[in-house]
């Protein structure tokens, strides 16, 4: 089960916080009103991903299984030619909480996203300064909806 909030931002003041940084690119073999199927590579690893509609929840069933890199290039390049994004994911630590930031590059340069996992719907979360507009359950930011805007 995957519980997480995403949010626009207003400041760059989270880039001196970052610690890591994760090159991915991805696409989606399928996307349903029920669900979605993706594979990620990234610099280190690759998976195959699927993910169950939240029906109005922050919680998603999801079910990730790291895959033979080679494997995951010949899916995407078979399943995923019009379904791609590419993004950085920066990595930062804030009041007991992982953010992930995904700096989007191609298509969707100059988009920036910030997620944070919880482990229960009612975890509560302080939310830093340069965190802005919560875009939680809004379509228009589902990165499988991303995937095929131009």
């Amino acid at each position: 089960m995957e519980i997480e909030r995403k949010f626009l931002l207003k400041s760059d003041n989270w880039r001196s916080l970052s610690t890591k940084k994760i090159i991915i690119k991805q696409g989606y073999i399928s996307t349903n009103p029920e669900s979605t199927v993706r594979i990620r590579i990234t610099d280190s690893k690759s998976f195959i991903t699927i993910k169950g509609k939240g029906n109005g929840s922050i919680a998603h069933p999801e079910y990730e299984y790291e895959i033979p890199t080679k494997d995951a290039e010949e899916m995407f390049d078979l399943f995923c030619k019009n379904s791609g994004i590419e993004k950085i994911r920066h990595i930062v630590e804030f009041e007991g909480h992982k953010w992930e930031i995904d700096e989007f590059t191609g298509k969707h340069k100059g988009l920036i996203l910030a997620e944070v996992e919880l482990n229960s719907v009612n975890e509560s979360v302080e939310l830093p300064n340069w965190i802005g507009k919560e875009v939680t359950g809004n379509p228009k930011y589902y990165n499988s909806n991303l995937s095929r805007a131009s």
